[in-house]
């Protein structure tokens, strides 16, 4: 005879191995969601896109619904390409749909890019350490403390696009590149060719080949990775032990360069030397000097290239669209004048500046696809089963291009975000470019303070205007490349003059 305790347990143990019985049948008696048809084995591998494949998931959504299932081998994606499927399931399913999936080629034995924060799963004990770190270096209350350094760094840029404006791609670059080295080690940028910004440039285009949609076969086929190197075919491992070195070197001189200057007694305030210095007199211990370390690499890597894609992109609308650029400038000159630049405390009395910045978010999202999510469990959305550890794409790009939200949605127009009456305002592109639920990006509001600065800067100094050869005006060309994840504009010229020379000299006065 059973005890009521033990009757109790295995009552409670039955019920719950019943459920979730029930629960398997009830799973599976729900198709996956829609997609197109694959191959038995190989599923759709031979589809997935290599290119922008943003445009060919929005494409694939016209005839499969705004949410669209693909395999490859034994891999399960599901895009999302609208924004209600997004925030559905990345923000109020949160809990199950914040991890990152594996990236076979930045693990161990491999490129092993540990500096990868921004990939580290949701289940890894770093994680809440690592997001705690980002967010008190780049947050709301850490931002406004970099607001200076953000206006002097903008007034050299402003000098350099007035001394050699066909540079303005490399100004650019440099000015990201010095904002987030100051902060992150304390490190000052005084070139173009600054050695550090050349680095970060190299990391980027090492860390864009390693993350590049479809390029290596071991993320479909992880078996992959214990061929030795030396077999033909294993390519790839050589290719990855190149990265790995060439990586490590980035990732930890400026880390250890700050290390050394703390030891000096001669040292700027950062980000990593605020971690490094004793806290209550204790140091930090090896295991969380080496969490710093790799959030340094994140905050260093994360900070650049993304400011420089929405920038370049910047001067490509205003190349292409003169009208929208001489009604901003008119804004600045009533609400600031023509004595002094904008400062982030014009911001709210410029809404059609900030109209202008939205809609270059929108036309152009600096991460179209997204960066990949992986559900924990399996679940059920609207109908239709999604795996445990399926891959969740939200396509970005088809959310801000969705006519419904924004009706024209290729043509530029600010107007669409500038309050008036009678007008409903579109959603704010903010809400989905920054990412979704627990991964989004914790450098959102640096990056926003970061761009206003410069692009009010420029539009209080110079006018921009389509490239003269022979006389005549060149038409840009109007296209969009990856770069990893991350999109930027196809090479273009244009013309960047002055509009304010007593104001570009009282710069270099200063």
């Amino acid at each position: 005879m059973l005890d009521s305790q033990t009757f109790s347990i295995i009552s409670s143990i039955l019920l719950a191995l019943l459920g979730l019985v029930a629960y398997r049948l009830f799973s599976y008696n729900h198709p996956l969601p829609p997609g197109p048809p694959g191959k038995l084995i190989s599923g759709n591998l031979h589809q997935l896109p290599k290119n922008e494949s943003w445009r060919t998931y929005a494409k694939w959504a016209e005839t499969y619904g705004p949410v669209i299932y693909l395999r490859a081998f034994h891999k399960r994606f599901v895009i999302l390409n609208s924004a209600k499927a997004a925030v559905d399931l990345l923000e109020t399913r949160s809990s199950i749909y914040s991890d990152r999936p594996v990236v076979w080629m930045v693990s161990e034995g491999l490129a092993a890019r540990h500096s990868a924060i921004f990939n580290i799963s949701s289940l890894n004990p770093r994680f809440k350490q690592c997001r705690k770190q980002l967010n008190s270096g780049l947050g709301g209350s850490a931002t406004r403390g970099h607001i200076p350094l953000i206006e002097q760094e903008s007034q050299t840029f402003l000098t350099a696009l007035a001394t050699t404006p066909e540079k303005f791609i490399s100004h650019t670059r440099r000015n990201a590149g010095a904002v987030i080295l100051k902060i992150t080690y304390g490190w000052t940028v005084i070139s173009n060719d600054d050695p550090l910004v050349l680095f970060m440039e190299e990391g980027l285009h090492i860390g864009a080949e390693i993350t590049q949609p479809g390029r290596w076969l071991v993320e479909i086929l992880p078996l992959l990775r214990f061929v030795p190197a030396w077999m033909p075919g294993a390519g790839f491992k050589r290719r990855a032990a190149w990265m790995r070195e060439r990586m490590s070197n980035i990732d930890l001189f400026p880390f250890n360069w700050a290390k050394e200057q703390i030891k000096s007694g001669d040292y700027i305030e950062s980000f990593t030397s605020m971690g490094l210095q004793p806290e209550g007199g204790k140091l930090p211990n090896p295991e969380e000097e080496d969490i710093l370390k790799w959030c340094s690499a994140a905050l260093y890597a994360g900070g650049s290239d993304t400011t420089v894609s929405v920038m370049t992109t910047f001067f490509l609308m205003m190349t292409l669209h003169p009208d929208v650029q001489r009604r901003a400038q008119a804004e600045i000159d009533r609400v600031v004048g023509k004595d002094r630049l904008p400062s982030i405390d014009d911001q709210k009395a410029l809404p059609f500046t900030m109209a202008v910045i939205k809609e270059v978010l929108r036309c152009a999202p600096v991460v179209p696809a997204g960066l990949p999510h992986r559900v924990t469990q399996e679940n059920i959305y609207q109908g239709f089963r999604i795996p445990k550890g399926t891959t969740v794409v939200a396509n970005i790009w088809a959310i801000t291009r969705d006519s419904d939200m924004y009706p024209n949605p290729s043509v530029f127009d600010p107007e669409r975000f500038v309050p008036r009456p009678g007008f409903e305002v579109q959603t704010d592109p903010r809400k989905w470019v920054f990412g979704f639920g627990r991964r989004v990006c914790p450098g959102a509001h640096f990056a926003e303070t970061t761009v206003f600065v410069n692009i009010a800067g420029i539009l209080a100094t110079f006018n921009i205007s389509k490239a003269v050869k022979d006389g005549k005006e060149v038409e840009p060309e109007i296209g969009f490349k990856s770069h990893g994840i991350i999109s930027h504009p196809k090479p273009f010229d244009c013309r960047i003059t002055p509009r304010s020379p007593d104001l570009l000299a009282s710069l270099s006065v200063a």
